[in-house]
């Protein structure tokens, strides 16, 4: 990214203004999460039937996947707990994102120009947000009780039991939910850049979240 012009305006390498939608502290944020996440995907595939045992060779084998597991689960869970904390307020539902749901097939076709003005996230995002939060909450509470070598033996037989479908349910959930939050990236160009470079083109915020978008221009002229 190239240094502010004379007005304090930063440029992309065609010219075009550029906006910071998400800081440096926002962009590791995500990145620690999206790895811990990865990690633990592969390591809880690896543990949870033969057919994908062999994925614990990312984790250094079978035994030091069910040691690290664990713990990558609680590094993931604090990681995305300040996510929630840094962008809860702009993932409440209004009326703007009840509007955008009804116009759902507009949103398939790209007609973008038939919706709401969005703020800085839209409806599909938001939901998919609370969705990660009750699937995040369902794996820590489940793997809690399951964690053998520290928490297991506290728990009734059927408690252990039932804390393992759960875990296993969530676990579906939230790999269900990612594969939608990367390919949605990758269907709107310009997602994927912004948590890389934490900006995005003028033209780029008008048009996908002109409310967010009005909103930080005002913020630099006051």
């Amino acid at each position: 990214m190239s240094a502010p012009d004379r007005n304090g305006v930063r440029r992309d390498k065609d010219g075009n203004p550029l906006i910071q939608r998400y800081t440096a502290n926002d962009r590791s944020n995500h990145w620690i999460t999206a790895i811990c996440f990865v990690l633990l995907a592969v390591s809880g595939l690896a543990m949870f039937h033969p057919a994908t045992s062999w994925m614990a060779v990312f984790l250094g084998g079978g035994q030091w996947t069910r040691i690290l597991h664990p713990f990558l689960g609680v590094v993931m869970f604090v990681s995305f707990a300040v996510l929630v904390v840094r962008f809860w307020h702009h993932n409440k539902i209004d009326q703007a994102d009840k509007q955008w749901m009804k116009q759902f097939g507009d949103v398939l076709t790209n007609r973008e120009d038939r919706l709401p003005k969005i703020g800085m996230y839209n409806a599909g995002q938001k939901i998919l947000f609370f969705v990660l939060i009750a699937s995040m909450v369902g794996l820590l509470l489940s793997g809690i009780v399951i964690w053998r070598a520290y928490f297991a033996f506290y728990f009734p037989i059927d408690v252990v039991r039932f804390a393992a479908l759960l875990h296993a349910f969530s676990a579906f959930v939230l790999i269900c939910s990612i594969i939608v939050h990367i390919y949605a990236a990758f269907w709107v160009k310009g997602s994927i850049g912004a948590m890389v470079r934490g900006t995005v083109t003028y033209g780029w915020a008008r048009k996908h979240h002109p409310r967010w978008f009005e909103s930080v221009i005002k913020k630099q002229r006051d």
